[in-house]
């Protein structure tokens, strides 16, 4: 966003080197404006269908982006019949006018007396009312000001800037860029037909820009890209500035102190006797070190992907060198292990890029408009429960992943401010977690226990909904007291409900049944869901080509577009911690956990709880895995409970610490969570919803399958008898 602001001043700042002209009043009537052309700044542009970038002379489609016209530009940014402004009376109060703006779609107000325009009342002029009124001496004298007329408080109309109809964005710009305003009022003859703001004008700009430079570049490849053109330039400009002696001694200093700690700690470790004899303590240290970094992200300013990288790399070959007792070199057997986790973590990782793709692709042709347009409230605390019940019904039928990759990208268009988005998203995973432990197919911790036949369909689904329901209603029942109706809802960046085109919606549902159909492919053709995704995405990038053949300027919403924006620092994340577990499983060190809980815990409950607590740091597939190893399927049957409360456990355990579970990874990513925000704000709650889901699981068995059961359902069946032989 800097960098686009960046680009956005320096648009800004150079349109006086290629406006052909700006305007200023010289005289005011009673409902026109005359105004007289300023000098224009020489340039090497010669029409007004001309920008000048640098040396270079950029032509532009003539009426778009800079040649817009005024009368373009209100018929782009103002609905309906809105011309930008609304007309009042010069003795109407301030509150009025005000209230006749709030509820329009107009932001500014021409204020008249009869037929003479007194002048303009925008942001700055009530800004400055308020001012004044907060500075009044009493409430008498405070009250006054809500019963002032409007006429006391406008810019005056000697002061206002006027362009024609036909007037373009340039001159628009460079108008209130030398008056120093932020409106101008749009003419026709003598007639005032709009008003327009610097917003309005560099909307407008932004948006053509977008559909026609990539056309542009095709048809004159000889002229540079501008936008590479400015990141060359503040590339350039950041070198010249860091080769300031004062800088580059300081970067020598801390480069310097960085590779000679790594090389010295490395040197005598690898080096050491230690470390053949506690390769399992040092593998552990770099792992709770690793964490303690990603944790700490804010704290060191260490991104956690780069993070993740090392820890990984740190703890295989700790393994592969010492652990193995190799003796410093790696044997076939941990390379073979290096490859299959590798293989295993690929597979989620192109899992993850190709559900990313989809939603991008699908966002970008307004898809969404089919969900977003039946979402009509502005209450904040509504649409939590709103999006937490739909995410936990999605997950329950699509990959708990999927799901939070999908509702993360719809929040980005409903919940407009960042802090709240991030509430959001962390009730996501709660949510998808929850919902996704119910069916065979909705987790993978359930799926890995359902396809080796400790869990089977039915009674997953019969004996796990009602806990998972409590589990996001505890959580969400908590989580929503943080939740401020402050009507911030109302500046949400979602479009007004409007019909779909029909390629928006093909592409719509064609995205969705690419995301349902993961399941079921998988199932009939036995191969991992990632192949399935995959075709998936090859089949909306063959569909979107096709609904897009010959149109050049629609390039952005094709899939190549769609690969560009995914945050591919949050993948190499998720393959680092992935990978980082990954070696704690195969080095035996989760089993040994697995172990060492059961033989120090009482119960199965007990060590099934723990599971699902140790799964909120440690990723629950590993655990599962581990699990199952435990215990013979000959001792603790199919859908006995043991299974299901780990299900159960394993599932939503992962919501307590937002690097708990894959839903929870990809939300650190996606929108910047970090670990201690998501400590503070949301683990609370997800451990309220997830011991709220056990002690129903536990009172729901005692009562299907304990004494409870045996007790009274034999005595309700006397009953039934008795009643019945009496009629």
């Amino acid at each position: 966003m800097k960098f686009q602001g960046a680009i956005l001043l320096a648009s800004i700042q150079g349109i006086s080197a290629f406006a052909p002209a700006s305007f200023v009043p010289h005289a005011t009537g009673k409902n026109q404006l005359t105004y007289r052309a300023a000098p224009s700044v020489s340039s090497s542009c010669t029409s007004l269908n001309q920008a000048s970038i640098g040396d270079q002379c950029l032509l532009t489609p003539e009426g778009f982006g800079f040649t817009s016209s005024a009368e373009r530009i209100l018929k782009e940014t103002h609905k309906g019949e809105s011309s930008g402004f609304a007309a009042v009376n010069g003795n109407d109060s301030v509150i009025d006018v005000m209230q006749t703006i709030t509820s329009g779609e107009d932001d500014v107000a021409l204020v008249y007396d009869g037929t003479d325009l007194l002048g303009i009342f925008t942001e700055s002029d009530y800004i400055n009312f308020s001012t004044k009124r907060a500075k009044a001496s009493n409430e008498a004298e405070s009250a006054k000001f809500l019963v002032s007329p409007i006429k006391d408080f406008v810019t005056p109309a000697s002061k206002l800037i006027s362009i024609p109809a036909d007037g373009t964005a340039s001159q628009a710009i460079a108008a209130m860029q030398k008056a120093d305003v932020r409106h101008v009022v749009v003419e026709e003859g003598s007639r005032i037909v709009g008003v327009i703001s610097m917003q309005d004008v560099m909307k407008t700009i932004q948006k053509d820009e977008r559909l026609s430079l990539d056309s542009l570049q095709k048809k004159f490849p000889g002229l540079q890209d501008p936008m590479s053109q400015m990141r060359e330039e503040i590339k350039s400009q950041a070198n010249s500035l860091a080769r300031d002696p004062e800088t580059a001694k300081k970067d020598l200093i801390r480069a310097g102190t960085a590779i000679l700690s790594a090389v010295t700690v490395g040197g005598f470790l690898s080096g050491s006797p230690w470390l053949y004899d506690h390769a399992d303590l040092a593998m552990i240290g770099i792992f709770v070190l690793g964490y303690l970094f990603i944790i700490l992200e804010e704290v060191f300013e260490f991104d956690k992907a780069a993070v993740a990288l090392l820890m990984s790399t740190g703890m295989w070959v700790t393994y592969a060198d010492y652990f193995s007792k190799a003796h410093g070199v790696s044997t076939d057997t941990v390379v073979e292990q290096l490859g299959e986790q590798l293989s295993e973590v690929s597979e989620i990782c192109f899992f993850l890029l190709a559900a990313s793709t989809i939603v991008e692709v699908v966002d970008a042709h307004q898809g969404f408009k089919v969900v977003t347009n039946q979402i009509t409230t502005k209450s904040k605390k509504t649409l939590f429960w709103t999006i937490g019940i739909l995410t936990f019904f999605l997950s329950a039928i699509l990959n708990n992943l999927t799901v939070t990759i999908v509702m993360v990208s719809l929040l980005k268009k409903l919940v407009p401010v960042e802090s709240d988005r991030r509430l959001f998203g962390a009730m996501v995973v709660v949510a998808a977690n929850a919902g996704g432990v119910w069916t065979p197919i909705g987790d993978v911790t359930t799926t890995m226990l359902w396809m080796s036949n400790q869990l089977s369909t039915v009674p997953t689904v019969t004996e796990l909904f009602l806990p998972s329901v409590v589990c996001l209603i505890g959580s969400l029942a908590f989580l929503v007291n943080q939740v401020e109706e402050d009507g911030s809802l109302d500046n949400s960046n979602l479009p007004e409900p409007s019909p779909l085109a029909t390629r928006g919606q093909v592409v719509f549902w064609s995205g969705i049944a690419s995301l349902l159909a993961v399941p079921v492919f998988a199932e009939f053709t036995g191969l991992p869901p990632y192949i399935a995704m995959l075709t998936g995405l090859g089949a909306i990038w063959t569909l979107t080509d096709i609904i897009h053949m010959g149109e050049e300027e629609e390039s952005d919403l094709k899939v190549p577009a769609a690969l560009s924006k995914l945050d591919t620092a949050g993948i190499l994340f998720f393959l680092g911690i992935l990978m980082s577990i990954g070696v704690l499983d195969k080095s035996g060190l989760l089993k040994d956990l697995a172990i060492f809980l059961n033989e120090n815990l009482p119960t199965q409950d007990i060590i099934a709880t723990v599971i699902g607590l140790a799964s909120a740091l440690i990723d629950n597939v590993p655990l599962v895995a581990a699990t199952q190893g435990m215990y013979d399927l000959t001792e603790f049957g199919t859908d006995d409970k043991l299974w299901q409360l780990i299900a159960l456990c394993a599932g939503t355990g992962g919501s307590i610490l937002v690097i708990g579970s894959a839903s929870g990874v990809a939300l650190m990513g996606l929108e910047k969570v970090d670990f201690l925000w998501y400590a503070k704000k949301v683990s609370i709650g997800a451990a309220v919803g997830y011991f709220a889901g056990i002690a129903t699981y536990l009172a729901q068995n005692e009562l299907l399958h304990g004494g409870l059961f045996n007790a009274v359902v034999p005595e309700a069946m006397a009953a039934v008898d008795v009643v019945a032989q009496s009629i």
